[in-house]
């Protein structure tokens, strides 16, 4: 294709998964919806997150993997399509590109550079966050970037009210995702007490069913914290005004989103959540464990703070993470030291 901006085009966009990787690819939907004349735009993703991009303006229709390739790969021919961009790069997506025989342009995931910084801690990951990376996919079309960041959009049955929240959250909060989908990409539960701490503010915990338990220490601490010992010998007594509120497994993805869409600030992991407070332009504070902001994924287009042990010969260890520490240290966590205080 030319890279003239083409018109009445049918393009299919390929990410199977997960939240985050998703959400990163919004600027490519936006920007080929506004920018290409007339152009049906579908999106091909796995039935558990259908709701990430159900109320997305610029997707005319959403096709789901669920069970079968085979059938969805029949489904997708009845389309017709001109035009596949694919973000997410691995076999699946070959064998639909193979089968479907048309015109495609695939994301580079920069494996081998990926794992010579993980195994060699040999650095050569270009400079360029993986949002715009996944834009060069689209070139061919005619698409450019434009000026704005990542969407995410919430129907209304989903944005949380006021009311749904205790009375001490109601008129101001920061919000800290505590969730992420390895242990190595998680603080620990006295170190996230820590951070707390000097959040001079209501805080609300959110993360899915898996966290509740964590968040309930955590909330449970702070509760019984006035005239009890420290949680551990070392932590001091800094933040009695710390009132934590654990909506961990209480709400769900788009309820969530709504959370950090109103919230003071963010504190998260390297996770989902991040990427959705970045589409709400928050003031995120991102923690690292094991995995580093150098493999592009850090907050896009919003005001951030990056926390991180850069002291480690052994990180990054993984490009997305592992149940525990191999070393059996877990210093990338442990050893952050946080310079914040929020009044």
């Amino acid at each position: 294709m030319s890279n003239k901006p083409q018109k009445n085009l049918k393009i299919l966009i390929l990410r199977f998964s997960s939240i985050g990787d998703i959400v990163l690819t919004t600027p490519v939907v936006r920007t080929i919806k506004t920018q290409l004349k007339g152009v049906q735009l579908h999106y091909c993703t796995k039935k558990s997150y259908t709701s990430i991009l159900s109320s997305n303006p610029y997707i005319d229709k959403i096709h789901t993997l669920d069970g079968s390739l085979n059938d969805l790969i029949t489904e997708l021919k009845q389309e017709q399509f001109d035009f596949i961009v694919d973000l997410h790069h691995n076999l699946r997506t070959l064998i639909i590109k193979s089968r479907l025989g048309i015109s495609s342009k695939s994301f580079n995931k920069l494996n081998r550079e990926k794992w010579l910084f993980v195994n060699l801690k040999v650095n050569k990951m270009p400079n360029v966050h993986i949002v715009d990376r996944y834009m060069e996919t689209v070139k061919p079309l005619g698409v450019e970037m434009d000026t704005f960041g990542l969407d995410y959009f919430i129907p209304d049955k989903d944005e949380v009210e006021n009311s749904w929240l205790p009375e001490t959250h109601q008129n101001s909060y920061v919000a800290f995702a505590i969730g992420g989908q390895f242990a190595t990409k998680k603080l620990p539960v006295k170190r996230i007490i820590e951070v707390c701490d000097r959040i001079n503010k209501p805080v609300i915990l959110l993360g899915g069913k898996e966290d509740v338990e964590v968040g309930e220490q955590i909330a449970s601490f702070f509760e019984k914290r006035e005239g009890n010992k420290p949680y551990e010998e070392g932590l001091k007594e800094l933040g009695k005004k710390t009132i934590v509120f654990n909506a961990c497994g209480k709400f769900n993805l788009n309820q969530s989103a709504s959370v950090l869409k109103n919230a003071r600030a963010v504190f998260t992991h390297d996770t989902g959540l991040m990427h959705i407070a970045a589409a709400f332009q928050k003031k995120i504070y991102s923690i690292w464990g094991n995995t580093t902001p150098y493999f592009g994924m850090y907050p896009y287009r919003t005001e951030f703070v990056v926390y991180e042990n850069n002291k480690l010969k052994c990180r990054p260890c993984s490009k997305i993470g592992y149940k525990k520490c191999p070393k059996g240290h877990f210093k990338c966590m442990n050893d952050i030291v946080f310079d914040f205080w929020i009044p």
